[in-house]
């Protein structure tokens, strides 16, 4: 085994190198506020993930063609194990903290009668740098109080984009992951971001990233070395590289009943190879800017609403043809009195992602959503594995459903939710004899969350064992726009092992 060396690894010297600059700047606020002790403090753990994934006939999975995800292209049955552990370790002192963290999965096809060299994953797979950042909280200096501001964070270096809370700057359809093709192992960028506190109710979050197909600090088999981490398409190469960054302006207005988020973020996809052999072909650059704004009204105690719009503008820079697509998203929530301590919450909502209606012609503007970093479907775990346009997100769709949630307790609760799903625009990628039909099917989904053991409270030792779990079942009955009428069904058990 071996590691691999280049930019990445360059990334995190500079990284660093940064890190020491802004802390010799800047001094923290006070050391009671911060809950931070000035000697260095060590601290380190681990977690595993045991899952079993069950699926069937699950419709626009990649294989036969550029377009066959959107089309008749259907997978058959698949049974997987997959087994995720990580390591992690942090040293803090004063305000600053070095956190890092790796990874390895690996995987087990229990139906499968292919021979062991012949499976995509194998025993053992890879390990990789997962996380390696540097960060602080509450920094103050007069340089900041000058310009208005009351405090500083930052964090430089790879790090989540997706956070126990969502995404990291709160835009669940925009900023989530950087690494969509492995398997949900891990949501790092290679980014720089930090956050100033105007006062209690303003914040502006200033981010860049880098993300390469290469991660070139890993461990493991030839064939995982070779495996992209940053794919947009299952076929792409290892040499998709993006990068980019942006500006997320955050406020409470009327009195906190009026949160509201404004941002600009700026995304290159450089030129990558996709296919291979007689198939490969050269796509060409990409730049995309998306403007947009997140509104959570919060109207009464029962009573809230999210409002989100997006309007993209950018080039495919093969001539400079134009791309850009929209989003829209609209939540109604209501929380009933009835049950009230476990928060039972109906909610109704309609998400809009454009397309293109002239998909099949390469030299025409593109007018489909780009997910810049949100690619995650978040309405659904079974149409991760076949999606539209690429890989893991949606371009081309108007869902609508109607949901229900209750929260017991830490880490005990459920959703359940059903509605149906159309194209957006007739981009005749369709059923060939419904080249008209737009609808796409019902997806109904559900969920349970459930601890096993929790840690107390300030736990030490082994006391800090948590094991916890969940089981989500999906079923996708198609419409007029696939061939198929048969049903399609997702399930996995899921159990978390935290120390």
């Amino acid at each position: 085994m071996r590691v691999r060396r280049g930019y990445p690894m360059k990334t995190q010297m500079l990284t660093l190198a940064a890190c020491a600059v802004l802390a010799a700047v800047a001094e923290p606020a006070d050391e009671t506020a911060t809950g931070r002790e000035s000697p260095v403090r060590f601290d380190a753990g681990a977690d595993f993930r045991l899952r079993q994934e069950i699926m069937d006939n699950l419709p626009g999975l990649p294989g036969g063609g550029p377009y066959a995800m959107t089309t008749t292209e259907r997978a058959k049955y698949r049974n997987q194990m997959r087994f995720r552990p990580r390591a992690w370790f942090e040293v803090e002192t004063g305000p600053l903290r070095l956190y890092a963290r790796i990874t390895d999965e690996f995987r087990y096809f229990p139906a499968s009668n292919d021979p062991k060299k012949r499976r995509p994953y194998y025993f053992p797979d890879e390990v990789f740098l997962d996380n390696l950042y540097l960060d602080a909280q509450g920094l103050e200096s007069p340089w900041l109080s000058a310009i208005g501001v009351e405090a500083l964070d930052f964090r430089l270096g790879r790090q989540d984009m997706l956070g126990p809370n969502g995404s990291i700057f709160g835009l669940n359809r925009i900023v989530v992951e950087g690494t969509p093709t492995d398997g949900s192992r891990s949501f790092y960028s290679d980014m720089a971001r930090t956050t100033l506190h105007f006062d209690e109710t303003k914040q502006l979050d200033v981010f860049a990233l880098y993300d390469s197909g290469r991660n070139d600090i890993r461990w493991g088999t030839s064939g995982s070395r070779g495996r992209s981490l940053n794919c947009i398409n299952m076929t792409d190469s290892n040499d998709l590289d993006e990068w980019g960054g942006g500006l997320v302006y955050s406020q409470t207005a009327l009195e906190g009943h009026l949160p509201f988020k404004l941002y600009s973020i700026f995304k290159r996809t450089e030129a990558h190879t996709k296919g291979s052999g007689a198939n490969e072909i050269r796509v060409s650059p990409k730049e995309v800017t998306t403007l947009g704004v997140l509104l959570q009204p919060q109207f009464t105690e029962n009573w809230g609403m999210e409002v989100e719009a997006a309007k993209q503008v950018g080039r495919i820079c093969d001539g400079n043809r134009e791309a850009g697509g929209h989003m829209a998203h609209v939540e109604l929530r209501y929380m009933t009195d009835f049950l009230r301590a476990y928060k039972p919450t109906f909610s109704w909502a309609t998400t809009y992602y454009s397309g293109d209606r002239h998909r099949t012609e390469p030299d025409d503007t593109d007018t489909a959503w780009d997910p810049m970093w949100g690619r995650y479907t978040q309405d659904s775990e079974m149409l991760v594995y076949g999606t539209l346009y690429e890989n893991c997100w949606w371009s081309n769709m108007i869902y609508t459903k109607l949901m229900l949630t209750m929260k017991f307790g830490p880490r005990h609760g459920f959703y359940v939710y059903s509605g149906p799903m159309f194209a957006a625009v007739q981009d005749h990628l369709g059923r060939a004899d419904h080249d008209g039909s737009t609808f796409k099917g019902v997806l109904s989904a559900a969920r349970y969350d459930f601890p096993i053991r929790l840690a107390p409270k300030k736990a030490t030792g082994f006391d800090r064992v948590e094991v916890f779990a969940h089981v989500v079942g999906e079923l996708f009955n198609p419409g007029d726009y696939y061939d198929s009428s048969k049903p399609a069904f997702f399930f996995r058990w899921q159990v978390d092992f935290r120390f």
